[in-house]
């Protein structure tokens, strides 16, 4: 029947075709994940240990990292009064294998957010001198508990861009007790927290209601969007680190990042390599 319509009523059809293509993309953000530039987070937990033949890496050597495609690290920086051991070892090596620079602080309940801020900003100035460190800015990260109330979240960003002029980038653990937290705050508190870009934590697609990033950040009842998604998990179970990783949609996820022998924790970033640099440049401190 359709080829018997005038042209002139096809064409709203063919130019409603593109927009409904891209919307059922939109659950999976702008890019798939062959196309989503890679970036790798560490602790002093890692390197995880070895899983299987491969390449391996270090703190100081991230060689296999850079070979795999990894464009950036984000190295933890502090938990609480936690200082991170392997830190500044993590972002030396990043710089020597021309990596962006990132780190996250894990905030805890019980402390200040002036507190938590100061030291998390403390921390990386020592670092960057101990280490003479050429990389002129760092990304920002905020890394919440799942129990930190709405006012510590929104305080601890309020008063990292107070002191850096920088927007930091807001990490949640998946957590329905951390989505009830902020989905009941006030709004002023979502207010400023909406103002940082959202990296979701999303490794299965089981979970009803939270099958995709769109839905997880909608879920939030603060993002509608997100910045950076991190696919690929670990957790220790039965004395070995476990892999958790995505699978569905444009979003078929390999365990294994490239050919290295052991896990590591990996996102992708929403957008081509040159929007994230320009989104790292933005969100990160002139240290």
């Amino acid at each position: 029947m359709l080829r018997f319509l005038p042209l002139l009523l096809l064409l709203p059809l063919l130019l409603l075709l593109p927009i409904l293509s891209s919307c059922s993309n939109n659950e999976y953000g702008n890019v798939s994940y062959a196309s989503a530039p890679k970036i790798i987070n560490v602790s002093d937990w890692d390197p995880k240990e070895k899983q299987r033949s491969g390449r391996s890496y270090s703190p100081s050597n991230q060689s296999a990292l850079k070979a795999n495609g990894a464009k950036a690290l984000i190295a933890r920086c502090a938990k609480g009064s936690y200082i991170d051991t392997k830190c500044a070892d993590f972002l030396a090596g990043a710089e020597r294998q021309g990596m962006l620079l990132g780190t996250y602080y894990y905030v805890l309940p019980g402390e200040s957010a002036s507190t938590q801020a100061s030291r998390y900003l403390n921390r990386l100035r020592t670092i960057k001198q101990s280490r003479a460190l050429r990389t002129p800015k760092v990304l920002l990260v905020a890394d919440f508990d799942t129990h930190c109330s709405a006012a510590l979240m929104a305080n601890f960003v309020t008063e990292i861009q107070k002191r850096t002029g920088v927007t930091p980038v807001v990490y949640l653990e998946n957590s329905s007790t951390i989505r009830n937290t902020l989905r009941y705050a006030p709004a002023t508190y979502k207010k400023h927290l909406s103002r940082c870009p959202y990296w979701i934590a999303l490794y299965s697609n089981e979970n009803p209601g939270l099958e995709t990033p769109r839905q997880l950040a909608h879920a939030s009842g603060v993002w509608h969007d997100w910045a950076m998604w991190q696919y690929g998990g670990v957790f220790w179970r039965g004395g070995r680190s476990k892999i958790y990783h995505y699978q569905g949609g444009s979003w078929n996820t390999p365990a294994y990042f490239g050919n290295l022998d052991r896990p590591v924790e990996r996102s992708g970033f929403n957008g081509s390599e040159s929007q994230m640099r320009s989104f790292w440049n933005k969100h990160s401190w002139a240290w």
